[in-house]
C-alpha cells in the first residue's frame, strides 16, 4: 500500500530541530522523499504500524503536525506527477 507522510515540526528550539531530524531520519529508512517535509511510504501493513508508532513518539503533538494519508494498494492511477524527480514504484518495469 501507499502511505503518504507530511509533517511540520517547530523548529524554533533545539528539541524542535532535533525532532525534525529524526522524523526525516526515520522516514527515509522506509520511504521516499518527494519534498521537504513529504515521503512516499510504500509499505505492508504489519511494518506500517510500526513506522506509525515510531513516528508519533517522535512528535510533539502541541507544537507539531504529522498527517497520514492512505492511497491503498491501486494508488498508480490516483498519483499524478509533473517536473522533476519522478518516483517509481516498485511493481514499475525499470528499462536501462
Amino acid at each position: 500500500m501507499l502511505i503518504i507522510i507530511t509533517y511540520d515540526v517547530a523548529t524554533n528550539s533545539s528539541l524542535g530541530k532535533k525532532r525534525l531530524s529524526k522524523i526525516a531520519k526515520e522516514c527515509q529508512n522506509y520511504a521516499r522523499r518527494v519534498q521537504n517535509s513529504v515521503f512516499e511510504c510504500e509499505i505492508d501493513y504489519a511494518t506500517w504500524r510500526k513506522v506509525k508508532a515510531i513516528l508519533l513518539k517522535i512528535v510533539n503533538e502541541t507544537e507539531d503536525s504529522i498527517r497520514f494519508y492512505y492511497l491503498g494498494d491501486k494508488f498508480q492511477n490516483r498519483v499524478e506527477h509533473y517536473g522533476k524527480n519522478k518516483s517509481l514504484y516498485s511493481n514499475e518495469p525499470i528499462i536501462i
